[in-house]
């Protein structure tokens, strides 16, 4: 895979697919920046090196109409603010008076593109559209990691139509940890897996089985778990469905000499909300109308037990509904182990990010990854459609 590095790209037209989704208030003020500040080491390489620089992203979900509530404008000033020079915002992502700005510029100079899913085509990865923007463009970068598993038409379809592209510096950081974290880990490899739905990360425990040397369970996941050995979760939120899988899963972990970590105690509520009747149980002891909304003392004691001899940890998914205070201290007690670790730590996804984030311990982890449905993708060993496609001759 080819990085920006690699180029020469003095006055070149350098197409970006940057992933500026940000998120903004009611007056379309940036509330998190945190996506712009990651692609700044690709964007200042590309004006170092007196290319043109063309921008492109989407906003939201406009869902392929032209809608000003998702126009990429307010991102363009903040960018501008940052780098201190002019971002031109395109009147579309794709036109004759769009190529006609773009045609006119000199080396150094940046535009960015109107929000790529003004057009459904975009989703759709339909080649036509895909064309229009190619022909922008002598290079294509890719450094929109938490896009890079959807096969849309920025993704996928312009670098099949550009002859040079390469990885961005975000991209490439992303996968160089990713790599050391799952490939060449330094052991002991312990995964620290949470959230919601054991049907949505199945396939990253099954591929990490092969890889790791401890997993660690928790979160809403961790009841399927439980209830297929046997233990009445009471109201807590399960996927029936899938108990037999579970079951399987705790078989081959057993059999792989992979040691599994699952609570053993929890806070539990008579209903699901912050000002919820909470109390601290056994993992056997669930009362029948309550729910387990966090893992227990025990449990985090447990779990910290199994992080302190970590070398690398990777995680995905928190503990539990760590939104609301009275139950969040497993995940804040977890966040504040990983950090303080000597291990080399990775997070990926929205909520464990955030997790860290409400912490106050993003300072002390080695990695936040930007992506949380490419992070999983990689968890379940598979190639990122983006990645591919810049591998692709």
């Amino acid at each position: 895979m080819n990085t920006i590095r690699d180029l020469d790209l003095k006055g070149k037209r350098v197409l970006v697919r940057v992933d500026f989704n940000v998120p903004m208030d009611v007056d379309k003020n940036i509330t998190d920046d945190i996506r712009i500040q990651r692609a700044l080491p690709t964007i200042e390489h590309i004006i170092a090196q007196e290319g043109k620089l063309i921008l492109c992203s989407h906003m939201g979900r406009p869902k392929g109409q032209r809608n000003e509530a998702f126009s990429l404008a307010p991102v363009a000033a903040h960018l501008a603010t940052i780098i201190g020079r002019d971002v031109r915002l395109a009147p579309d992502c794709i036109g004759a008076e769009t190529e006609g700005m773009v045609a006119a510029m000199r080396s150094g100079d940046v535009v960015m593109l109107e929000n790529l899913r003004f057009y459904h085509e975009e989703t759709d990865n339909d080649a036509d559209f895909a064309e229009k923007i190619a022909r922008m463009a002598d290079v294509y970068v890719n450094d929109a990691f938490a896009v890079s598993h959807r096969a849309h038409a920025s993704v996928v379809g312009i670098p099949a139509n550009v002859a040079e592209k390469a990885a961005g510096n975000l991209l490439q950081t992303e996968m160089n940890f990713f790599h050391k974290a799952m490939d060449v880990p330094i052991r002991p490899l312990v995964a620290l897996v949470g959230g919601a739905k054991v049907s949505s990360k199945l396939g990253a425990l099954t591929n990490m089985l092969d890889k790791v040397d401890c997993m660690i369970i928790g979160g809403a996941m961790a009841n399927t778990f439980l209830k297929s050995q046997g233990m009445d979760m009471g109201a807590s939120k399960t996927e029936d469905d899938l108990l037999d899988t579970a079951r399987e899963f705790v078989n081959k972990a057993k059999e792989k000499g992979v040691k599994l970590y699952l609570p053993v105690d929890f806070v539990v509520a008579d209903r699901f909300a912050a000002d919820a009747v909470y109390k601290n149980v056994s993992s056997h002891d669930v009362p029948k109308n309550w729910m387990a909304l966090d893992i227990g003392p025990a449990s985090t004691i447990y779990f910290q037990e199994a992080l302190a001899d970590a070398r690398t940890i990777v995680w995905n998914g928190p503990m539990g509904a760590f939104e609301m205070d009275a139950f969040a201290r497993g995940t804040m007690a977890l966040c504040q182990s990983v950090a303080s670790s000597h291990a080399l730590s990775i997070t990926g996804g929205g909520d464990s990010n955030a997790a860290v984030k409400k912490s106050g311990e993003s300072a002390n982890i080695s990695y936040m990854s930007t992506g949380g449905g490419a992070f999983l993708t990689l968890m379940e060993g598979r190639t990122l459609a983006g990645v591919d496609a810049l591998n692709e001759d």
